[in-house]
């Protein structure tokens, strides 16, 4: 029982070191490129020393791709305890989880798909949603023409990385759940959801 209370302990201080390090990443973020952060900075930042750095991470790239890593698979879990026909006939369901993750990590979501943000990163999360919604959308449906698909999904995506960027940007004053609305609306109506009745 003893250990068991040990490990925990351990547990808990690695995680609010790492929590720590990802604060520390993210507040010079705002300030700098990630290619012009040091270890040292972060450590002093952290109020820790380099090895404790190391101990967790081989350096910022490291400490940058772990973070990445963690909100693709979250995102990636999201969508894939979905069945493709409910996200093909209420992509609510997805956004009404998806931006709640923004949102709790909205410091870091903002630099990563900011001006000044990681392409990879970006790119990473847009195979992501393609491969759940190309596969599980082929399946459903013989689609007429896939290079058709390709373009809209291009701009649906695009567009849900905007409608993001646009939440994070003023402030987050629309709830997540009206943004989720929102963006289904704009997904399956169109500009039409703007047009009086």
């Amino acid at each position: 029982m003893k250990e068991d209370k040990k490990e925990e302990i351990v547990d808990r201080r690695i995680r609010k070191t790492r929590r720590m390090l990802r604060e520390c990443l993210t507040a010079l973020l705002k300030e700098k490129r990630v290619q012009d952060i040091t270890v040292r900075e972060i450590a002093d930042m952290a109020d820790i020393n380099r090895g404790t750095f190391y101990l967790h991470y081989k350096d910022v790239f490291d400490l940058m791709e772990q973070i990445e890593n963690e909100l693709l698979k979250d995102l990636e879990d999201m969508l894939n305890h979905h069945q493709a026909q409910d996200l093909l006939s209420r992509p609510s369901l997805i956004f009404a989880e998806l931006y709640p993750l923004v949102q709790e990590n909205a410091d870091i979501v903002s630099i990563l798909i900011g001006e000044n943000g990681d392409l990879n990163f970006v790119n990473r999360l847009k195979h992501i949603v393609r491969e759940k919604c190309l596969n599980d959308w082929k399946a459903l449906k013989s689609l007429r023409n896939a290079d058709a698909f390709d373009a809209y999904y291009s701009f649906i995506v695009s567009g849900c990385i905007g409608m993001v960027q646009y939440w994070l940007g003023t402030g987050m004053k629309e709830t997540s759940e009206e943004l989720a609305f929102m963006t289904e609306e704009v997904i399956l109506n169109g500009i039409r959801v703007l047009e009086k009745d």
